[in-house]
């Protein structure tokens, strides 16, 4: 971590004894990238309509006009070529920030992350560095279709030498983005297109979050839910429903799913002894498999039930605004999930 963040938060219950302020998820991030791109000269945006436009969804709006065309780069249409370029800087110590304008176009780049940025540093025995992040929304909820709309955070988890950070909030987003952009690995954020709007506390003095730790937003002895993204939302509402009906769930974001917080979840289901994983992406292959596992090998003898996962379903994702919503999972499946436990 960059010896001029010098405030580390842990969890969301800490923000009680800080001063705040209210920002949108989008702001904070913008807010992250402004204040280190201050700091260090070696810190440069990278993409398709980053600069002039301010981003697809507005992250990056006004960074141009303060830091220029040098420091907040618009790119042609190349995923293969800007990643790339991106690499190619960050091992020879500079340090970018590349915006992927959806997580399916990441696909073109696959050869630059997976066989180039994730691999280098191991190759080349540590000599080499490569101090990337790749920012990438994804999800639905935009009526995107099937070429926009994809979760594809398994893919990048499953490849040894990547980082996958999935911040749900905007204090999340600030303190994880700034300690992704101090990371000397390559970082692949995921950003859901659907949170750039949501608001929520973020402190108002410098801070950063550590990668790999997890976040318990809501306590509960009955049942963990584990959830990501837009779908943490859903299962703290889920939770609120539940809990009116006298059952208490502890909820819990895994905020980074590699390197994984195990820890943090097998405790929480030693207390609850029931487990449902929740996740937008297609339930086969999902991150659901993997901490459905990490739970099974690390608190089989607590669980009195099986380990549920509410995921989208192994379709395509369809234009269509009424098929779409079916796609993913909504409160309604993961009370039934928590309710079949009990």
């Amino acid at each position: 971590m960059t010896k001029t963040v010098t405030r580390t938060i842990n969890s969301h219950t800490e923000l009680d004894a800080l001063e705040t302020v209210e920002m949108s998820y989008g702001e904070a991030l913008r807010d992250a990238l402004r204040s280190q791109m201050k700091k260090d000269e070696t810190i440069f945006v990278i993409g398709e309509e980053v600069g002039l436009y301010g981003g697809i969804f507005g992250v990056t709006q006004g960074l141009y006009e303060e830091f220029g065309p040098e420091r907040m780069i618009d790119t042609p249409i190349s995923e293969a070529g800007f990643i790339g370029a991106a690499v190619g800087a960050a091992i020879t110590e500079m340090r970018p920030v590349a915006e992927i304008m959806f997580t399916d176009f990441a696909i073109m780049a696959m050869d630059q992350i997976v066989n180039q940025a994730a691999k280098i540093r191991y190759m080349f025995g540590g000599k080499v560095e490569v101090p990337l992040v790749i920012r990438i929304p994804t999800g639905t909820g935009r009526g995107a279709a099937a070429q926009h709309s994809q979760s594809l955070e398994a893919w990048f988890a499953h490849v040894p030498g990547l980082k996958v950070v999935m911040p749900s909030t905007p204090f999340d987003a600030k303190g994880l983005l700034i300690s992704s952009i101090w990371d000397n690995n390559p970082v692949i954020f995921i950003e859901h297109k659907m949170l750039y709007k949501a608001t929520g506390p973020v402190p108002k003095d410098e801070y950063c979050i550590p990668i790999g730790k997890a976040d318990v937003k809501r306590q509960g002895e009955d049942v963990t839910i584990i959830a990501t993204l837009m779908m943490l939302h859903t299962a703290l509402k889920a939770a609120d429903e539940l809990a009116a009906e006298g059952i208490n769930a502890e909820v819990i974001d895994p905020r980074t799913i590699y390197p994984l917080d195990k820890e943090t979840i097998i405790e929480s289901v030693k207390k609850t002894n029931r487990a449902v994983v929740v996740h937008e992406s297609s339930k086969t292959g999902g991150v659901g498999g993997e901490i459905s596992s990490v739970i099974m090998e690390g608190a089989f003898d607590y669980l009195d039930g099986p380990v549920l996962r509410c995921a989208g379903l192994d379709v395509p994702i369809p234009f269509t605004p009424d098929l779409e919503k079916i796609v993913v999972p909504d409160e309604k499946q993961i009370i039934d999930a928590v309710k079949s436990l009990l």
